[in-house]
């Protein structure tokens, strides 16, 4: 058994394809059992609560014409992975503090139920360009993973269990995590960046030989 613990930020580009690098590199090696745990992280923590027109958001942080030049190139750096990575006029940058919350609770009910409900956060984000900050959105695609939309979006309303997301993001920090994605392997072999799927079956590989 590999375990392998991810830190991202959902509006993290390069997490999402890290993700399905990674997942190109199990899919080489079926053999090998692993472990998948996400870790939150968050890359704007001081965006309001409600959220910022993504392009005015990228144009504070870029500059106009880098801002510009970012979203017209990043439907192409998602199509060499096939991700279909998508902008739409009035797209929110989102405060991901409450999604991070919903991946807390969503890892209670197992580890496939959290690794799916990244790919719906992901997917909304990146190519539906849905806003996750919004508590009405998030309950909804909490849904789609089996848990109860409801009780999700009351416990949301309440800012239940921030506080321990946040506690688990200073953690992180205080590790030495300043970017995403981290890629840590067996509580010990830390991996920063979107590697190459080649890259990701030479850990494998190497962490499976440790291991027998």
């Amino acid at each position: 058994m590999i375990t392998i613990d991810i830190i991202s930020d959902h509006v993290c580009p390069w997490c999402y394809v890290g993700k399905r690098r990674l997942e190109k590199a199990l899919a080489q090696r079926p053999d090998i059992e692993t472990k998948i745990q996400w870790r939150p992280f968050q890359l704007n923590p001081d965006i309001p609560r409600e959220g910022k027109d993504r392009l005015e958001h990228m144009q504070s942080i870029f500059g106009e014409e880098r801002a510009q030049m970012i979203l017209d190139k990043l439907p192409e750096f998602g199509a060499q992975d096939g991700l279909h990575f998508s902008y739409k006029p009035g797209s929110r940058a989102p405060n991901t503090l409450a999604a991070h919350t919903l991946m807390h609770w969503a890892g209670e009910h197992g580890d496939d139920t959290q690794h799916q409900l990244q790919e719906l956060l992901f997917k909304a984000n990146f190519i539906d360009c849905e806003d996750i900050g919004d508590l009405t959105t998030l309950a909804k695609i909490a849904a789609e993973v089996g848990m109860d939309s409801k009780v999700v979006s009351e416990r949301l309303k309440t800012q239940s269990d921030e506080e321990k997301v946040k506690a688990e993001i200073t953690d992180a920090q205080s590790k030495g995590v300043s970017g995403v994605p981290c890629f840590i392997f067996n509580n010990q072999h830390a991996v920063e960046g979107a590697q190459s799927v080649e890259n990701f079956v030479s850990v494998l590989d190497r962490l499976s030989a440790d291991n027998s």
